[in-house]
């Protein structure tokens, strides 16, 4: 390999790195974040974890023969630096730009990344797929899952984690735990304990010790006792933390540093030649490399652009809220008021909003780690005594929750609110991440309400009605700032399956769902201008759906429905299996996701693709105009 400025410059797949000392990857892994920091301060991205996660995907790649070998990442926010050592470097600065490159690994850009990897727990279920099948196979590919402690925390890991243990199914699990910190002094012998533990000949002798004492008899069941007791006291004793793997049947090493590369390769090695399966555990720094990122882990798990030398954000030249801060506000309000209700998050209590609750309410705040399934199921339970849980998440990390709602929440009518935060599409995060499937999954839901409030004001609204309803509600909201609308202080509960007329007009009627009342709106004005009076209705709520305003809208002749979210279930279709359902005739058409995975990209630029945003609309509804 032929070397130039940077070494990274002359990768040009992770086989090049085969070629390299220890310390020209230590080299490597300095550029590596060098230009992670350059290229996320201009487009922003989740920087502090893939910083920390360098040595130990240089490492893997320096030993493994990718992508006949397979790297399967949690999540994905640790993967920049296998982006960049994939053939990707030299498109790296288009990082989760429309168009460019995504922010996590998807195998539609690229052989070597394995699955889309955007949601969390998931990675052990995939990779012990993929060895199962090697295995089927009869060839000797090695396979290796990447997770991170909090992920590790998912339902979905521990059931893979059950099944991995039972098939003995050889395949590496590396746990990037950035949550811990580990002794030098005593680090050095209890790696040497981890590989001597992971090694074929100790597994054979251990087993077959095992299997001697166990046909014994009495005798051979008393020294295989003390045998167990002594083995589980020296395992207390040196790493107390495996003992959960190793009763599952994972072999399990000593924590380990993260950031020594040369460690790194020789426990990796001896992990990969292991016929069982083993887990390396892999002690990291969230940010390494950049002070800012170590010193605000939590500001720099995913960012927008920054100055390099200070770390700062520039400031926005709005100073609107979000409509998560918003939220986070109005919860507290409502918490003053009653007592009875309670927060519950999973994992995101800062993204959520919900900082300020858990400062002022500990005692009613729950922050159950990444377990959508279990907090809703608590959720739930806290409803059936009495308290109001408000449960705030993303709606892209809702939607596995869905046998939860139906069941835990929906079918005995519990007095659930969800707080559905990036309802929409959310941007650079791209597809794993658009919130675009809720209004679909939760309308399927027998008696669950949906409201979509069109400004911060009618989100603090929708809020205090939903406390006030029995039963489930969802109150979706999109991602980023809000327009600006006056946010009462003792907000007055709306009426059920009711909409608010905005504007009266008798050309055609568009009926706007969300935050897209402001593009209806827009178009409206764009129609106006062409001697059109349009009818714009803000429709509130999305289930029940105001079946008069709907009704209404039709007798002008022509009407456009418009949501931000998919279209196949959607709001629209609500709208229109209505119409449909009373034979109420009239031009229709709805603006909305369409039946496709919508890749990353900033919002207006992307509603301007989709045929989302005013234009686009206004278009919509000459197209029905046309056809009448």
């Amino acid at each position: 390999m032929a070397y130039s400025e940077r070494i990274l410059d002359a990768i040009t797949s992770p086989s090049d790195l085969k070629c390299l000392t220890d310390d020209e990857l230590e080299i490597l892994c300095t550029e590596l974040r060098e230009e992670m920091i350059t290229v996320t301060s201009q487009n922003g991205g989740h920087l502090a974890s893939s910083l920390g996660a360098v040595e130990t995907i240089v490492a893997l790649h320096s030993l493994m023969d990718c992508p006949r070998d397979r790297i399967v990442f949690d999540v994905g926010h640790q993967a920049y630096a296998h982006k960049l050592l994939t053939g990707r470097a030299k498109d790296f600065s288009t990082l989760r730009q429309f168009g460019g490159i995504t922010g996590f690994p998807t195998p539609l850009e690229s052989e070597y990344d394995v699955h889309p990897s955007g949601h969390a727990s998931d990675s052990l279920s995939v990779a012990l797929g993929l060895a199962l099948a090697r295995d089927l196979r009869g060839d000797d590919q090695k396979i290796v899952a990447v997770i991170g402690d909090a992920s590790l925390s998912g339902g979905m890991a521990f059931e893979a984690l059950n099944h991995i243990g039972q098939e003995k199914i050889p395949m590496v699990i590396v746990l990037n735990d950035n949550g811990m910190s580990i002794s030098r002094p005593v680090g050095a012998l209890v790696r040497h304990l981890g590989n001597l533990r992971m090694s074929n000949r100790y597994i054979h002798t251990r087993d077959s010790i095992q299997e001697a004492m166990e046909d014994g008899g009495r005798m051979g069941e008393s020294l295989l006792n003390l045998g167990r007791n002594m083995k589980d006291s020296v395992k207390h004793l040196m790493n107390s933390g495996s003992m959960m793997f190793e009763q599952l049947g994972i072999v399990c090493t000593a924590p380990i540093d993260g950031h020594d590369i040369t460690a790194l390769k020789e426990t990796f090695r001896a992990a990969l030649q292991s016929k069982s399966p083993v887990l390396v555990h892999v002690v990291t720094k969230k940010g390494a490399g950049y002070l800012p990122a170590e010193t605000a882990p939590e500001r720099f798990h995913g960012i927008g652009p920054f100055d390099i030398e200070t770390g700062e954000s520039p400031k926005k030249a709005t100073s609107n809220p979000t409509f998560t801060s918003v939220f986070g506000q109005a919860i507290v309000a409502e918490a003053q008021r009653d007592e009875d209700v309670v927060a519950i998050t999973a994992a995101m209590p800062s993204g959520t909003g919900l900082k300020s609750f858990a400062e002022r309410f500990p005692d009613r705040f729950y922050d159950t780690g990444i377990t959508e399934e279990h907090a809703i199921g608590m959720a739930a339970g806290l409803a059936f005594a009495g308290k109001k849980p408000v449960v705030a998440m993303y709606s892209t990390f809702l939607q596995r929750a869905i046998d939860q709602l139906a069941i835990d929440v929906a079918l005995p009518q519990a007095n659930v609110v969800l707080a559905v935060d990036r309802a929409g599409l959310v941007g650079d995060d791209g597809p794993t991440h658009h919130g675009a499937f809720d209004l679909a999954y939760l309308r399927m839901i027998p008696g669950m309400r949906i409201l979509a409030p069109s400004d911060e004001g009618e989100l603090v609204r929708a809020l205090h009605t939903a406390l006030t309803l029995e039963g489930p509600v969802a109150v979706r909201y999109p991602r980023g700032e809000a327009f600006g609308a006056l946010v009462p202080e003792d907000p007055e509960a709306f009426e059920e399956g009711r909409s608010r007329l905005v504007q009266e007009g008798s050309d055609g009627a568009i009926l706007a769902f969300g935050s897209m009342l402001s593009q209806a709106l827009e178009a409206a004005r764009i129609l106006e201008g062409e001697g059109l009076g349009v009818r714009v209705v803000d429709m509130r709520w999305v289930k029940p759906i105001d079946e008069d305003a709907a009704a209404a809208a039709a007798e002008t002749g022509f009407v456009v429905t418009v949501e931000d979210g998919t279209l196949a279930g959607g709001a629209g279709s609500a709208v229109g299996e209505f119409l449909l359902r009373e034979g109420i005739a009239c031009r229709f058409a709805s603006v909305g996701l369409p039946d496709r995975f919508v890749p990353q990209g900033k919002v207006p630029v992307l509603y301007r693709e989709l045929g989302m945003d005013a234009q686009g609309i206004a278009e919509a509804f000459r197209r029905i105009r046309r056809k009448g």
